[in-house]
């Protein structure tokens, strides 16, 4: 930059003349640089009434989803408690993983406990990172098995674009998801679990004598706007999923990659003034199929990728000086710190009427309190015995790869057909990659428990002149 500009500003040209030639080159960086971070954010708008997408900019690209996580947390937290294994008094114990946790987090001690409501609520105003986990490991006996459940229950939702990592959404390259997919969690929950949305509008909770504000600042701010959740980490930047519900017309949004938290809010309201008028009054079936299995039965379908992982976008320019700002807790900078206050002091305020919203919490269905631990970690003697892909350290071998996802998968029925006796312990999966901004799908057969049973696998295939490899998971 320094050489080029040394070649347009001449040794005499004038002081003016050079202040307006750097001021004019200055101008274009950084519109270059806007224009880099704007393709690389993301955003979708779907009625909820009728699944219309009204609006989408990079809808299926890969991001970080950061604590939007916790919508599938709280997905499964809600299951539990519909299905009766646990209720909203039922105590969550934290680990000493759970309280070891990055901030935002509520700070429980290792050994302490909290009830299941105190967790939900802890989750959906201040984002707090231990609670997810501790919930997790309640109920998947720990964080890994859980993010296992969390990614089956993602497949039968529809949500193909996403791997969950962990329970709260704290960096991890292998953890990833779409605008789509998370637009699709947030229907899912209102249709599912309407006894327990009412959750998401929750704006601040006492604990103790402590009262914890939240983060969502279109609650109470935008007309209609009932949840859902923030999300921010430097490399997913700002994200928000927004429910809106105005009496006739209902919207999800999802905006990710926000570079600041102003800017996300500011381009939430902007969607939503723009397209809820768009929106059906008609509809209101459920859009979303209900995924009633327990988790642990599609375990065996699902393992988890170590590569793939999406390519972490550059931190944006805005963001450094938020980076900077938080300095009393290094590992805040490096979490999800979500506290937007502190690293967003400097950014645009909402610019839109702020109106008053009703909070109203819609209480669980009063069950019979116990002390639950795992509640789904045990398997039933329905579950398929066939589970080895559910080991952390699971291998599966790969066949080929796809522009698209029915072709993946007619190839993997192709490959069953082929060597039924060879595959009949394995189960058939794909998973999507970006390879040049173009997604492929990997199809795989999980189910090996080590390297040698995947080889021996894949040799007995290549005797049937069916190409693979094994990859360890």
């Amino acid at each position: 930059m320094r050489q080029a500009l040394s070649g347009i500003v001449s040794k005499s040209a004038s002081p003016l003349k050079t202040i307006m030639i750097l001021a004019m080159a200055m101008t274009f960086v950084v519109a270059g640089a806007a224009s880099s971070l704007a393709a690389k954010s993301a955003a979708i708008v779907v009625d909820a009434k009728t699944g219309k997408v009204l609006y989408s900019a990079n809808a299926d690209g890969r991001r970080y989803p950061a604590s939007l996580t916790k919508m599938m947390t709280l997905y499964l937290t809600f299951e539990a408690m519909a299905k009766g294994k646990i209720s909203r008094n039922t105590p969550v114990v934290f680990s000493a993983h759970a309280s070891a946790e990055a901030p935002t987090k509520l700070g429980v001690k290792p050994g302490g406990s909290v009830a299941v409501e105190t967790a939900i609520l802890s989750i959906v105003t201040k984002s707090a990172n231990d609670s997810a986990t501790a919930l997790g490991e309640m109920l998947g006996g720990n964080e890994t098995n859980f993010a296992r459940m969390m990614t089956a229950k993602a497949r039968q939702l529809g949500m193909n674009g996403t791997v969950f990592r962990n329970a709260n959404g704290l960096p991890d390259p292998g953890q990833f998801t779409t605008a789509r997919d998370m637009a699709t969690l947030g229907i899912a929950l209102r249709e599912h679990f309407p006894q327990y949305y009412g959750y998401f509008a929750q704006r601040s909770f006492l604990y103790g004598r402590q009262r914890i504000n939240g983060h969502n600042r279109l609650l109470g701010r935008i007309k209609g706007v009932d949840g859902i959740k923030t999300g921010y980490t430097r490399a997913s930047g700002f994200n928000l999923v927004s429910s809106v519900n105005d009496g006739n017309r209902r919207l999800v949004a999802v905006v990710m990659g926000g570079t600041s938290g102003g800017s996300r809010d500011n381009q939430m309201a902007g969607l939503i003034n723009t397209y809820l008028p768009r929106a059906s009054t008609r509809g209101g079936g459920d859009l979303i199929a209900k995924a009633d299995s327990n988790p642990v039965s599609a375990l065996a379908k699902v393992l988890l990728p170590k590569h793939d992982a999406p390519t972490p976008d550059e931190k944006p320019v805005a963001m450094a000086e938020a980076d900077t700002a938080v300095t009393d807790d290094a590992t805040v900078a490096q979490g999800d710190s979500e506290d937007e206050d502190t690293a967003e002091a400097e950014a645009p305020k909402l610019v839109v009427p702020a109106t008053k919203v009703k909070t109203v919490i819609v209480s669980a269905p009063k069950v019979a309190t116990a002390q639950v631990v795992a509640a789904y970690a045990e398997p039933t003697p329905a579950v398929d015995p066939v589970s080895t892909a559910s080991v952390p350290s699971g291998w599966a071998i790969q066949v080929a790869s796809s522009p698209k996802q029915s072709e993946a998968q007619a190839l993997l029925d192709k490959t069953t057909k082929q060597a039924p006796k060879v595959l009949a312990d394995a189960s058939g999966f794909t998973v999507a990659f970006d390879k040049d901004g173009v997604t492929y799908y990997r199809a795989r057969f999980g189910g090996f428990g080590s390297k040698d049973a995947a080889w021996k696998a894949c040799t007995a295939l290549k005797k049937k002149k069916i190409e693979c490899y094994a990859v360890q998971q």
